[in-house]
């Protein structure tokens, strides 16, 4: 395998089918074992050891999940699942398991489920600038910018590391940005967050006031005022952990999940069932069908729902 080869299968990871909603348990799987990589030089690993951190990066950067039980494994199905081109999973006798096993913890620890990526992919992740490009490659494919910093502080990689390399991924093309969005949507919004009206400036320079996509870039969302907001770093931020949502009538929702004592994290909880702020006039609100993919796909319920 060359490392060409290496970036078109982690390119080319099938999405699980869990419904409508996105699945980046696979991706998030390969980025833990990078992580592991980076520390120990390799990527052995028991299903026994790997089902609690793996399950929690999951839930903290996935769609949420409302059974508890069934939270505590979500690291068995891509485990069982994750492409056998770079991935090795055997028994606790070496013989090697099939991607129809079960997708149950128990079955996978009853088993000693082990695995590792192939010893040739190790090779090539020994190269700093290839392990630096896989792991930029898989952030930008399924999550958000605003995401990339705490999914690697979780795994333990440098993101500010990852920025020195530049790698062009022959095989697939990558969605690009479309120029001018952000300041479409700042000047929607007259440069103030839409959930907390924020509108600091240094000077004449605003500060702290971002644009957000309500359905995220890398899962197919419009660069397009309708399917943008206006909203501080910190709320910026909430939106897309989802410890904030919206209803398609455009009110805030706040995760039940969501849990503080101090006055600045209660500014949070006082959101709840408040209104977006209007966007200037002439200029497009949020789709309501991007608000609805929010909510499906990245609010952490329990919590109020769109229907």
């Amino acid at each position: 395998m060359t490392r060409d080869e290496l970036m078109s299968a982690l390119s080319g990871l099938r999405r699980a089918q869990i419904g409508s909603r996105r699945a980046p348990h696979k991706p998030l799987l390969v980025l833990w074992l990078l992580g592991r990589f980076l520390a120990s030089g390799n990527t052995a690993v028991a299903y026994d050891e790997a089902e609690e951190p793996v399950s929690r990066l999951i839930n903290d950067f996935g769609p949420a999940m409302t059974s508890r039980s069934r939270a505590r494994q979500r690291a068995a199905m891509p485990f069982v699942h994750l492409e056998r081109d770079v991935w090795d999973l055997r028994d606790r006798h070496g013989n090697v398991i099939d991607q129809d096993a079960p997708e149950r913890g128990s079955w996978l620890r009853s088993r000693g489920a082990h695995g590792r990526l192939h010893t040739h992919v190790e090779k090539l992740l020994a190269d700093p600038s290839t392990l630096a490009a896989a792991v930029r490659l898989l952030l930008e494919q399924h999550f958000t910018p605003a995401l990339e910093s705490p999914i690697c502080d979780a795994i333990g990689l440098d993101l500010a590391g990852l920025d020195d390399v530049i790698y062009l991924v022959p095989t697939k093309k990558q969605r690009k940005r479309r120029a001018g969005f952000a300041e479409e949507v700042l000047r929607a919004y007259a440069y103030a967050c839409a959930f907390c009206g924020f509108d600091g400036a240094l000077g004449r320079n605003p500060v702290g006031i971002e644009a957000a996509h309500v359905r995220w870039h890398s899962q197919d969302g419009p660069d397009e005022v309708s399917n943008g907001l206006a909203l501080c770093s910190l709320h910026h931020r909430l939106f897309d952990l989802g410890v904030l949502g919206l209803l398609p009538d455009l009110r805030i929702q706040v995760s039940e999940l969501f849990v503080t004592r101090s006055p600045a994290g209660q500014a949070i909880d006082a959101l709840h069932g408040q209104p977006v702020a209007s966007p200037r006039p002439g200029r497009n609100a949020v789709d309501a069908q991007f608000v609805i993919w929010h909510g499906q796909q990245v609010f952490k319920r329990p919590g109020a729902q769109a229907p």
